[in-house]
């Protein structure tokens, strides 16, 4: 049976031209092409979009449902996300804000690995979570293992690249994730906590398998990924490859066409992401808190067939934080400091472990 993804659109139009433009979206999100020399009654009949209905939600802005053939998106994440907004993102006044997937999308996509009770497993954590990157951009690796093991001392869930961090030949991936292991591997002997470190991964297909291989080889079971630069079919591909690795995905390139709620809170979710970064309110990024408690409402939600996604909030994260975004965001979630936490410089291990006590005493 071809089912049908419900994909709901944000739409800027005047009344007179509004049922014009849903039928226009339909059709390019399914056919691309005029429907008259249509005639084959498979392609009429379960491929082209199908408008299901039209709702004015005030100021000329209306909110469009279109029905899109499950079967259009191959089963594959880039022509998952080409069906739903494709052409349509070149177009002014549209947005994509949510989208309804049927079992058998869900089934075939299969979402998070571990999932919210597979990332504290991890760790041995039964509330929230705690988390770091590393940075800044040109920093050495024997400085960046330097760093890790002083964070890690302070009893740190996870500590994440800086998702800029690549392949550079001042940072070469090869080079920096052994040492950087190992350095938190050490840390975590002392300490008790098995804090976990997460790799950044770059590159086409071939050369991301390279380096989950040596991950593999160092003991490291988890990633960072940015669904946006990399796509979305890798993403999806990976996930499937290495069923027992946690994916975090990083939000880079996230932001234009389509919702934030609905891009972190459910399309990664469904893409893979056991742990979804976005931006936190009150940091540099102006997300409200409104969009905050949607992102982590969509992630946390039960659905069946799907493992629940941890919501990462980022920026504007200090340690005096902690209690108010614990008690706005509850027991799951991972907060992750950045910058705040690295401007301690030589008191480092002693802020972090600050930090984590006041994340676990939650």
């Amino acid at each position: 049976m071809n089912t049908r993804i419900t994909s709901v659109y944000r739409v800027k139009a005047d009344a007179s031209t509004i049922e014009t433009r849903a039928r226009g979206i339909a059709v390019e999100q399914s056919v691309e092409m005029p429907l008259e020399p249509i005639d084959d009654p498979f392609v009429i009949n379960d491929i082209i979009g199908r408008v299901e209905e039209i709702k004015d939600t005030g100021g000329g802005w209306y909110e469009v449902r279109v029905g899109l053939a499950s079967i259009t998106t191959g089963c594959d994440g880039g022509q998952l996300i080409n069906m739903l907004l494709g052409n349509t993102s070149l177009q002014e006044g549209v947005f994509l804000i949510d989208a309804e997937f049927p079992p058998d999308v869900i089934a075939a996509f299969a979402g998070p690995n571990i999932g919210l009770d597979g990332v504290r497993a991890r760790v041995g954590a039964k509330g929230a979570l705690s988390a770091t990157a590393l940075k800044p951009q040109g920093t050495p690796p024997a400085t960046l293992a330097r760093l890790a093991y002083d964070i890690a001392l302070g009893g740190i869930d996870y500590i994440k690249d800086d998702h800029g961090i690549a392949d550079q030949f001042y940072c070469p991936f090869a080079a920096r994730l052994p040492v950087i292991a190992e350095a938190v591997h050490m840390a975590a002997k002392k300490t008790g906590i098995a804090t976990r470190y997460l790799p950044s991964l770059n590159g086409d297909l071939d050369k991301m398998r390279a380096q989950i291989a040596l991950c593999r080889r160092h003991g490291v079971d988890g990633v960072l990924i940015a669904p946006m630069l990399c796509g979305f079919a890798q993403v999806q591909t990976l996930k499937r490859e290495n069923p027992d690795f946690l994916f975090m995905t990083h939000p880079s390139m996230a932001g234009g066409h389509i919702d934030a709620a609905f891009y972190f809170g459910k399309l990664v979710r469904l893409l893979g992401s056991d742990a979804s970064v976005f931006c936190n309110y009150g940091g540099r990024f102006g997300y409200t808190p409104e969009l905050c408690t949607r992102i982590s409402r969509w992630c946390l939600e039960e659905t069946p067939g799907l493992k629940r996604c941890v919501p990462v909030p980022a920026g504007g994260m200090e340690l005096k934080r902690v209690p108010e975004l614990l008690e706005f965001f509850s027991r799951d979630v991972i907060l992750l400091i950045g910058g705040s936490l690295l401007a301690t410089k030589q008191n480092i291990t002693r802020e972090t472990a600050a930090f984590c006590d006041a994340v676990r005493r939650f």
